[in-house]
This record gives structure tokens, C-alpha cells and sequence, in this order.
């Protein structure tokens, strides 16, 4: 018991930015989702229609040239004086998107209402087909209203789930950078803490021997003992008897 005990007091030790910033992520995303203004979202769609036959990839080209154009200002001017809108203010609303295999332009209208979608993906749709169709003979194809925009069911934005997520996300990338941040500092704090290595110290040189004790060592005989020193009055008193003794020889 005191083991596990040990184990959870280590983990949150460790973990307890995480296990703190996710749940306020998911919170911040939850309430953001709560309060920020919904969107709505609505599309129109026009197809394009060759003038001869066999030219199908001719319309597919020119569905991706015209699909570019949809947020252009010479398609927007029309549709901005139906709206009641900017051109700045209406491309920013809507978007066009086009298929690879399918001659096919989708216009789609954003708005804070329902109706306001509608009318901002209809009125760009119908636009795109007047300026398109004025150059129809030169381009050979033409292009036809398919499917007006109908209202949406609920707002395509915020959304409680994702925004939860991504709050969530947000929250668990805040946490570890804490955590890392935090063991770092504290590997410096334990490297300043532990005290440095002892500065190696070279022997002291031996003293060399003479080679009579190194041989006697060698050789395991007895070392004779060195004769004591005399004292320095006696050696001058035996010196200066030196010449008298030569003397009487003589």
C-alpha cells in the first residue's frame, strides 16, 4: 500500500501540469463554443455545359477557371448590389469550389442567419452565369443554374465537440512545455548543487636509494649499521693530534 502510495505521489509530482491544463483547455473550448456567434452556411451550385459535343474536358477546364473567378470583383459587383453588401464585405462570405472529374462549381454563402447564407450563395450563382455566359460563343460552353442554395438545419459554426478538442489539445501542449520547463530547471539546480571532483594529485617521486641497500634488499642480507656520527669538537680535537703523532714518527 505505501508502495502505491509512493507511486501516485511521484506521478502527480510530475504530471500535475497536464492533469491541470487539459481540463482547463476543455473548458476554455467548451465556453468558447458557448458564447461566440453561430454561422450559417448554404450552397448554390451551376454547371457547366458544353456548346458542341465530345467536349467534356473542355467543360471541366473551364468549371475550374470559373470556379476561381467566383470570388473575383467583377463576378462580386453584381451580386454585392442584390445583396445590399461591399464587394470586400461579400467575398468574404462566400467561397467557390470546383471538382477534378465533374463540370460542376459550388458556391457557397455564409451568413449569421439562415437567409442571409441563402441569399449571399444565390445571388453569387446567378452573377457567375451572367458574367460567364456574356463570352459563351468565344469559350464554347455555357453555364446553367443547377441546384439553388437551401437553408441549413443548424449553424456550421462553433462547434461544441471540435472546439472542446481543440481547447483540450491546446490545454495538454501548455502542460508538457510546464513540465519540461520545470525539469530542466531542476536538472540545472541539481548540477550547481553537487559538488565538484577532486583535483587529482600526482605521487610524490620516491626517494632513490643507494645501490648498496637496494642490492642488500635484493639479495636478503642483513644491512650493517652506519656509524654514528661523532660530535664536531671531538673530529677537531682528533685532527690536530694527527700532526703531533706524525711528528714523533719522524
Amino acid at each position: 500500500m505505501s508502495e502505491l502510495r509512493r507511486s501516485t505521489r511521484t506521478l502527480t509530482r510530475r504530471w500535475w501540469p497536464v492533469a491541470l491544463a487539459v481540463p482547463l483547455g476543455a473548458v476554455a473550448g467548451a465556453g468558447y463554443a458557448a458564447v461566440a456567434h453561430p454561422t450559417y452556411a448554404a450552397s448554390s451550385y451551376v454547371v457547366v455545359v458544353p456548346q458542341g459535343p465530345g467536349e467534356g474536358a473542355t467543360a471541366v477546364n473551364f468549371a475550374q477557371a470559373y470556379g476561381r473567378l467566383a470570388g473575383q470583383p467583377q463576378v462580386l459587383a453584381a451580386a454585392a448590389a442584390e445583396t445590399g453588401r461591399t464587394t470586400a464585405a461579400l467575398a468574404e462570405l462566400v467561397r467557390g469550389t470546383t471538382s477534378p472529374d465533374a463540370p460542376v462549381i459550388e458556391i457557397t454563402g455564409t451568413g449569421a442567419r439562415p437567409q442571409e447564407a441563402v441569399q449571399a450563395a444565390d445571388a453569387v450563382a446567378k452573377s457567375l452565369v451572367a458574367f460567364a455566359n456574356t463570352s459563351s460563343t468565344a469559350t464554347g460552353v455555357k453555364l446553367v443554374p443547377l441546384a439553388p442554395a437551401a437553408e441549413p438545419d443548424g449553424p456550421t459554426s462553433p462547434s461544441a465537440q471540435l472546439d472542446t478538442a481543440v481547447g483540450a489539445a491546446a490545454g495538454l501542449l501548455v502542460g508538457a512545455l510546464v513540465m519540461m520547463t520545470r525539469r530542466g530547471g531542476r536538472t540545472e539546480s541539481e548540477a550547481e548543487v553537487m559538488p565538484g571532483a577532486a583535483p587529482d594529485t600526482a605521487p610524490e617521486p620516491a626517494t632513490p636509494r643507494p645501490r648498496t641497500e637496494a642490492a642488500s634488499e635484493e639479495s636478503g642480507e642483513p644491512k650493517e649499521p652506519a656509524p654514528a656520527r661523532q660530535p664536531r669538537q671531538h673530529r677537531q680535537s682528533k685532527a690536530a693530534k694527527e700532526p703531533q703523532d706524525a711528528g714523533s714518527g719522524r
